[in-house]
């Protein structure tokens, strides 16, 4: 078993992460973490006593949570608490949008809802982006023999999009959509190659077989999943953990798209940083070579609406 780089940050990021794991932690651990979601501001100023007494455990219990979660100690939680809800109070998101949908409501509310709910994942999952890690990534893959992408269901979106964006800047990339050819081309990679997982829940058989025998071979493994303690995240070298806000008819598997292609466009941009000479020429080159296929534009001072008839 690999050894998992943290990538979820201690100061952002916090109560998504509690909202998509805290059901996956032992019970007592579970508590503390139903505890602080229940009122994140009131826990950001509490003590460790105080935090004990509420969810029913013992100060040494809520230390162990601190820790599990890669925390020094309970006071570098507290001070993660209190930091994202400040910056949710500064923000001033409609919060108080709910992710229901009823069957009747018109589509101006839903639209607010779903606008909420995508938008709250995004800034969590930005906010628990370790940017030191995604240039880990880039600056592998931008020196990498081959970089292979795998994803299945609304994850291969994701990976597929990712995949088109690399090989537009001459990044040696290949996709996969069938397992046995996605684990036939990971043991052919060798140290200094990347191979990056992607699944909502980590539990994806085929995914995470697929990272495992990458890693086998000595490849540089990613995982982009919402459960930073699932299995797909045990056999990567690197785990980006993206959150997401479920609302009516979008379960939780569709709503990570947005996070998963913020975590992708991140990784992609610092690529093309470090390779800013090969891509600026391969966009200039690959953007001439369609460009005989699309419509001229209109001219922009004829004059439109005129009466039948009329010159």
């Amino acid at each position: 078993m690999k050894r998992m780089t943290d990538v979820s940050g201690e100061s952002g990021g916090l109560l998504g992460r509690l909202r998509t794991e805290g059901q996956q932690l032992p019970e007592a651990l579970a508590r503390i973490a139903e505890t602080i979601l229940a009122d994140p501001e009131t826990a950001a100023h509490a003590s460790i006593v105080d935090l004990a007494e509420r969810s029913g455990t013992s100060t040494a219990t809520v230390t162990r949570f601190s820790r599990t979660l890669g925390f020094k100690g309970y006071a570098n939680l507290r001070v993660a608490i209190a930091t994202e809800t400040g910056r949710a109070e500064q923000a001033r998101w409609e919060t108080d949008i709910s992710g229901d949908i009823a069957p009747g409501d018109p589509l101006t509310d839903v639209l607010d809802v779903v606008t909420a709910a995508d938008t709250r994942a995004i800034q969590s999952t930005a906010a628990g982006l370790d940017v030191g890690a995604v240039e880990r990534v880039a600056q592998t893959i931008a020196g990498a023999q081959r970089v292979e992408i795998f994803g299945l269901g609304s994850s291969g979106t994701a990976a597929r999009e990712m995949a088109f964006r690399l090989e537009r800047i001459r990044v040696p990339v290949w996709h996969r959509t069938d397992s046995h050819t996605a684990l036939t081309n990971a043991a052919l990679l060798l140290p200094g190659d990347v191979a990056i997982g992607l699944s909502h829940s980590g539990r994806t058989r085929e995914v995470i077989e697929t990272l495992a025998e990458a890693a086998d071979h000595g490849a540089l493994t990613v995982a982009v999943t919402s459960f930073g303690r699932s299995p797909l995240a045990e056999v990567a070298d690197i785990v980006f953990t993206t959150a997401v806000q479920e609302t009516t008819f979008r379960l939780a598997a569709l709503s990570a798209l947005h996070s998963q292609l913020l975590v992708l466009d991140l990784i992609y941009v610092a690529v093309a940083q470090r390779t800013y000479e090969r891509t600026a020429e391969a966009l200039e080159v690959t953007v001439r070579a369609v460009d005989a296929h699309r419509l001229p534009e209109k001219n922009p001072t004829r004059k439109r609406g005129r009466a039948k008839g009329q010159p």
